[in-house]
């Protein structure tokens, strides 16, 4: 089983158990699965990959996804460092600045390779690949 799919199992059966998932340093975790990361998801993250945003990279950077799932980005850095976007490369989509502790969740309903970036921070890179 990938650490996607465990962090998409997670995030089901939290949001599931209590309409909103509560992560915390003690819910340990291979990176990538909100490992240290105090954040409440809201209920339209119900059944997202996660994409975690610290230290000026998503992590995973790399997610494959079934047409129709959702990714959730969650800002994971500490209060009052930089915000960050997920931004398509090719303005499909564009998140609002995420604060430490933001969200933002988009569902992919095609296949097909979608590369993006931060707006503020370039180099900051992922794909999510729906197939």
């Amino acid at each position: 089983m990938t650490v996607t799919r465990v962090a998409e199992i997670v995030v089901a059966v939290l949001i599931f158990a209590g309409g909103i998932a509560c992560f915390s340093e003690r819910s340990a975790g291979p990176a990538g699965t909100l490992d240290g990361c105090d954040v409440q998801l809201p209920g339209d993250a119900f059944g997202s990959t996660i994409v975690i945003i610290r230290d000026f990279q998503f992590s995973p950077a790399q997610v494959r996804v079934r047409p129709g799932t959702k990714v959730t980005w969650v800002n994971c850095g500490p209060a009052g460092d930089e915000s960050h976007t997920s931004t398509s490369d090719t303005n499909v989509w564009s998140s609002q600045l995420l604060a430490p502790g933001a969200v933002f969740t988009r569902e992919f309903p095609q296949a097909g390779a979608f590369p993006y970036h931060c707006a503020p921070h370039p180099g900051m890179r992922g794909t999510v690949t729906v197939e």
